[in-house]
């Protein structure tokens, strides 16, 4: 029987949370949360979002079909068509949903079961589908940002981060406002214009001393015209009350939150302590996010922790829930792999571990399954794997990446004298060096990461215009889906790519970026003259135009 234990906890979590759309304001204002609720509000119920029944039983039913090349060939043949807006198998009523017009819950699973080793040339047809479909909707601009950890204090207990609660071999600490402002200053110098903010769960570490550092990052300007221009933020699940407060900063594009496992048991496993640990009310973040404004967010599973399978299924229903509810799906998926950590056993005997065939193949069908959303890969895969996956699906990725806190900063002497006499002061026992929060299998910098981009094809993006002209989510999706989202992306990502080569390019990188420039513009289209006008200006350094 596929009805596992999983099924059996779906089973009984309908019976426990059926009031849990009354109840949940009471219960997280006395559980003295990091982020607490302070007005009514009401919910969905995890099993409203994700089904695990539904999900289990659409990847043993279509295992058959996934033999079937025909099958296989029709979903594949319907995907590139709804991407494209050609209608096809699109029921007319739903055709402005974006999960309507990707894959349905079992078009997905039946891809997903797919086997690279003895299916090698329907896995070329599914790969060529999810080409066409990115290149059709966001086509050759890769959007770079970094990723800004801002404390690694932690009162969780999750078994694959080095950060989790009970590790007694790192130093923590939380940046100074001088800290953070170096680390931001260092950012800018390697030509980022877009952060992901994050930090981890600590009274040490409070909702306000974040609030305080995203005013003081959107504030922060270096020479010779560096600014961040869209911060994005990942931290622990927040209130309603607390995401308008957040959204009334006014700094804030996307909010990010993975489930790292939608499997319910698998969560418990990897989760046994600490507000963390609530598997509903984790699942519930978007809906309060939305509720509270908050119109563009970002999901992601940590591959690793369960059945690939699983998680993307369950990635999409919640992209569906999303996409029905508040007409807006998630503005991003983020797909990382777990990888190993200090002291997180998880990390160091991986459940499920994912080949490098099935995660090309979980790419290629996410992009599929959900056409119009961006898909992010990080820096814990390799310079190949990047490679290969940026032609399978991926718009977006992390540059010049590092995972512990004043880590930009690193090779200011000044700068780690202070942060270790910071760390000398904590109680952490005999351990004093400082580790990330996993191993990162890229470490390249930001321009070689530039130049790499542009010798395989594709336009590095620093674009923050969309946030910044307000496109965002149900807005975002209706541009995105009539297919016309690239005529402001594509010219807005070669203004910003001409910024990064006048100041802070290599050479041998800017004489290729002129190249790349040259040539992309005459893809332009009817905004040519427009953009030359925009494009001379930045040459003549003026900066920060965009459409």
């Amino acid at each position: 029987m596929i009805r596992s234990a999983a099924s059996q906890v779906a089973r009984l979590s309908v019976a426990r949370h059926a009031d849990s759309r009354i109840l949940s304001t009471t219960i997280r204002f006395m559980s003295g949360q990091w982020s607490n609720e302070l007005e009514p509000h009401l919910l969905p119920s995890a099993l409203e979002i994700v089904n695990p029944i539904s999900i289990e039983e659409s990847i043993e039913a279509t295992k058959t079909a996934a033999q079937d090349p025909l099958r296989v060939k029709e979903i594949l043949r319907n995907a590139v068509d709804r991407a494209l807006l050609k209608g096809s198998g699109i029921p007319s009523a739903n055709a402005q949903h974006e999960f309507v017009q990707g894959l349905t819950l079992e078009e997905a699973a039946t891809l997903l079961n797919l086997d690279p080793k003895t299916q090698p040339e329907l896995m070329d047809e599914l790969y060529n589908a999810a080409l066409e479909i990115k290149e059709r909707i966001y086509g050759n601009r890769i959007v770079l940002f970094a990723p800004l950890c801002l404390s690694s204090y932690c009162v969780n207990s999750y078994t694959y981060w080095a950060f989790r609660g009970e590790n007694k071999h790192i130093a923590r600490s939380a940046l100074s406002k001088d800290q953070l402002i170096a680390e931001t200053e260092a950012l800018q110098r390697q030509g980022h214009r877009q952060l992901l903010m994050l930090t981890g769960e600590h009274p040490k570490y409070s909702f306000e001393n974040f609030l305080d550092a995203i005013n003081t990052v959107a504030n922060v300007k270096t020479d010779p015209c560096g600014s961040i221009r869209r911060i994005n933020v990942e931290t622990p699940a927040l209130s309603v009350s607390d995401l308008r407060r957040l959204k009334a900063t006014d700094q804030v594009g996307t909010y990010t939150l993975f489930q790292e496992t939608y499997h319910p048991e698998a969560f418990k496993k990897f989760h046994p302590s600490g507000p963390m640990s609530d598997y509903e009310h984790r699942l519930q973040t978007m809906d309060r996010a939305h509720i509270a404004g908050m119109d563009d967010v970002g999901i992601g599973a940590l591959f690793g922790l369960h059945d690939y399978r699983f998680e993307c299924l369950a990635m999409l229903q919640h992209a569906q829930h999303l996409d029905r509810t508040y007409q807006a799906g998630p503005l991003t998926i983020s797909i990382p792999r777990i990888r190993r950590a200090d002291e997180a056993p998880a990390a160091l005997s991986v459940s499920y571990p994912v080949a490098d065939e099935d995660f090309a193949k979980l790419v290629a069908v996410l992009r599929c399954a959900v056409p119009y959303t961006g898909m992010i890969l990080s820096t814990r895969e390799s310079p190949e794997m990047h490679s290969r996956l940026l032609n399978l699906g991926i718009s977006q990725m992390s540059a010049g990446s590092r995972t512990d806190v004043g880590s930009y900063t690193k090779g200011d002497i000044s700068h780690e004298t202070e942060l270790a006499a910071q760390h000398a002061n904590e109680n952490t026992g005999d351990h004093e060096e400082r580790k990330g929060q996993f191993s990162l299998l890229d470490d390249r910098p930001v321009d070689e990461v530039v130049y790499s981009l542009m010798e395989s094809g594709f336009v590095p993006s620093f674009c923050t215009a969309c946030y910044r002209k307000k496109r965002t989510g149900a807005g975002f999706m209706a541009i995105a889906k009539e297919g016309n989202i690239r005529n402001f992306c594509h010219p807005n990502s070669l203004l910003t790519l001409q910024e990064y080569l006048e100041d802070y390019s290599s050479p041998e990188t800017k004489k290729m970026g002129h190249l790349v420039v040259d040539q992309e513009k005459a893809t332009i289209g009817g905004s040519t003259k427009a953009f030359e006008k925009k494009l001379l200006r930045i040459r003549e350094g003026k900066r920060d135009l965009y459409f």
